[in-house]
């Protein structure tokens, strides 16, 4: 028979093993929890700090323009000229007189007054700046070069083939301060969506270097869409970006590979970027999307996404290239557009307006009456004019709705009769 004092103490031995190992699973438990929520708030405080840096930048970038920014064109000479593609070129511009330059938000634009042998009068041309704003001592554009369209007698290439073929290093031009309402909130941390279609990466790449340069962690997915890969423009830049950032993700379309273009090496999907082709790519639709494309690319763009559940506000987009749609009427219709006069005020002209002449614009150049022009799309508000008496219809949205009151000639028609402060 066991001796009670035995049983007594082997229980109280046992009870006080049991006691100190409840005590080591709570101290390790109560470790355990302190560290997650030390790495919880030190995420939140990551965050926190990308977000007040976010905001500094953006408070530093409107505080650059309204400090160093100029009224009219200033002298800028061409330090660079580096082909990328066959058809794309990069121009580095620096300002003439050494001075510093304003920062710019990513997407926005320079306007050119170029000064054309041939040309009556100087022309503008509006081009995206496509590099970050981290570079105070010069400014870079990449520019396609244009072949005029058909049956027309405005020659949109006019601008862009000056650039590839009579700019050269060391040469003067003139440019307004960056502008323009399409561009990167840079205070947000949202993910985002970068789509671009062909030249319209220029801005896109803006918005890219910018955050990467900035070594912010927000989510990026980077979808352009060319033809093969004589188009595919800074394709090692990107490649390299995607590599050195893994919050960056690169997908490469090519509409007509050629039998030497590389599937996943060259180019990752074949076909065009659309929604439904990047639908199954994207974890999900809660993005800001950010688009530059040709017109009809960016219509249907804007248009699936919106089926697809997208808010309006996520939705961010800009067209690029002359808008070359000419409006059909029903035929019914002809009699009241026969009947449509418009007058110019200040050239003295008033002349009969039908369907095929096109935009206010166009109808204004082929009557020899000078109206200024950018972008001829609706984005840069270059040809801004005021409506005296009458209304317009618009043949494409603008990217920013125009002041009470005046027109956005490159995208407008007249409703019936009309007359222009031009």
């Amino acid at each position: 028979m066991l001796d009670i004092n035995l049983i007594i103490s082997i229980m109280s031995l046992v009870f006080l093993l049991g006691l100190v190992l409840y005590l080591v699973v709570l101290i390790i438990n109560s470790s355990r929890s302190i560290s997650i929520s030390e790495r919880s708030a030190d995420l939140e405080a990551k965050v926190l700090e990308t977000r007040i840096k976010s905001i500094g930048i953006q408070s530093e970038f409107k505080k650059s323009q309204e400090d160093l920014s100029w009224n009219g064109f200033r002298k800028f000479k061409l330090i660079s000229k580096i082909k990328e593609t066959k058809d794309i070129t990069s121009f580095y511009l620096a300002p003439h007189d050494g001075n510093a330059l304003p920062a710019y938000f990513p997407g926005q634009y320079l306007t050119f007054q170029l000064n054309i042998l041939g040309q009556v009068k100087p022309i503008i041309r509006c081009y995206s700046l496509s590099d970050s704003p981290y570079h105070p001592d010069r400014y870079r554009v990449s520019i396609k070069r244009v072949l005029a369209p058909r049956d027309t007698s405005f020659a949109p290439g006019l601008g862009s083939n000056y650039f590839h073929d009579s700019l050269n290093e060391n040469d003067i031009v003139d440019v307004k301060a960056p502008s323009g309402h399409f561009y990167l909130d840079m205070t947000k941390n949202t993910p985002i969506v970068l789509l671009a279609g062909g030249v319209g990466i220029t801005p896109m790449l803006s918005m890219l270097n910018a955050i990467t340069e900035m070594d912010s962690k927000r989510e990026v997915w980077f979808f352009l869409g060319v033809r093969d890969k004589t188009e595919h423009v800074m394709q090692e830049h990107l490649e390299v970006v995607a590599r050195e950032h893994e919050q960056v993700n690169l997908r490469i379309f090519y509409s007509k590979p050629a039998e030497t273009d590389v599937f996943n090496k060259d180019y990752h999907l074949k076909g065009r970027v659309n929604v439904e082709n990047f639908k199954s790519i994207l974890p999900s639709n809660n993005f800001d999307f950010y688009m530059c494309a040709p017109p009809p690319m960016v219509k249907d763009l804007r248009n699936d996404l919106a089926e697809w559940g997208v808010p309006k506000k996520n939705i961010h987009f800009e067209a690029f290239g002359p808008d070359t749609v000419k409006v059909c009427k029903k035929e019914s219709d002809k009699e009241s557009i026969s009947s449509i006069s418009v007058e110019f005020k200040k050239s003295g002209k008033t002349l009969l307006w039908k369907s095929e002449s096109g935009s206010l614009l166009d109808f204004a150049e082929e009557n020899k009456i000078s109206i200024d022009s950018g972008c001829r799309a609706g984005n840069c508000g270059t040809c801004l004019t005021a409506v005296m008496d009458g209304e317009v219809e618009l043949m494409a949205e603008p990217g920013s709705d125009p002041e009470a009151g005046s027109c956005l000639t490159c995208i407008s028609i007249p409703k019936g009769n009309l007359t222009l402060d031009a």
